[in-house]
């Protein structure tokens, strides 16, 4: 018998669809800015093993030359990030949604057995509750990944205004590595997500759309009692 299960409320649901396609143009237009000064790579001296993003890359995705493009949107939209992360956190704690979201002592060793489950290395399945420790720890993770963020952000975005932050965090070009380690930090936890997503179905999917889920629960059984023993039906 299908039933439906309220699981997401209305504030994680807006909260998560505003966050997503904010940081998604915030990677974009990270990226056209980071084309203007592309340094990072993979190597010693002058040899270099791997580039994070070939001229190739760039050009199939007409980066080249929108720098100012980049800052600009990079610049608005980061206010938006602020701002949802802000009430979300204010909203996790004012309704003790972080009860749920918080690792405790036992979710580094559930989120191993997770993580084993997954890759089909074991075969008992892990408890089953709103947030498994692996979820606990990746949440958490990324909410500090978001504060990291916009503090690198903003020392490399005012190096001079800023200079005690920038200082802080081991100056411009620390700061600049950070954030930059930190983007692919979200790019990875993206496609996670999203593999992760797609594993559970569709019924995980939908109830981050609409705040429910379909759940079988076992059908009414029917009355066992001799029929002698059942009361007789009334008459009119």
């Amino acid at each position: 018998m299908k039933q439906l299960k309220e699981k997401h409320p209305l504030a994680i649901r807006w909260f998560h669809w505003i966050n997503f396609p904010v940081l998604m143009l915030m990677i974009w237009s990270g990226l056209l800015i980071y084309w203007a000064n592309d340094i990072y790579r993979i190597g010693w001296g002058k040899t270099t093993l791997f580039r994070f993003f070939p001229d190739s890359f760039y050009k199939a995705l007409n980066v080249p030359f929108r720098l100012a493009e980049g800052m600009s949107l990079h610049f608005v939209f980061m206010w938006l990030f602020v701002i949802n992360g802000v009430l979300y956190m204010a909203y996790t704690f004012l309704s003790g949604e972080w009860r749920y979201l918080l690792p405790n002592r036992h979710s580094f060793r559930e989120a191993w057995q997770v993580t084993l489950h997954d890759l089909g290395l074991r075969k008992t399945e892990p408890p089953v509750r709103k947030y498994n420790g692996a979820q606990r720890i990746a949440y958490t993770a990324v909410l500090l990944m978001g504060i990291g963020s916009l503090l690198t952000g903003l020392a490399i975005y005012k190096p001079t205004q800023l200079a005690w932050l920038t200082q802080l965090l081991g100056g411009y070009e620390a700061a600049r590595a950070q954030h930059f380690v930190l983007t692919i930090g979200y790019v990875l936890f993206f496609v996670v997500h999203v593999l992760q997503v797609a594993r559970a179905g569709w019924n995980n999917f939908r109830s981050m759309i609409a705040g429910f889920e379909v759940v079988d629960t076992p059908a009414p059984q029917a009355s066992t009692a001799p029929a002698a023993d059942r009361p007789a039906p009334s008459s009119i």
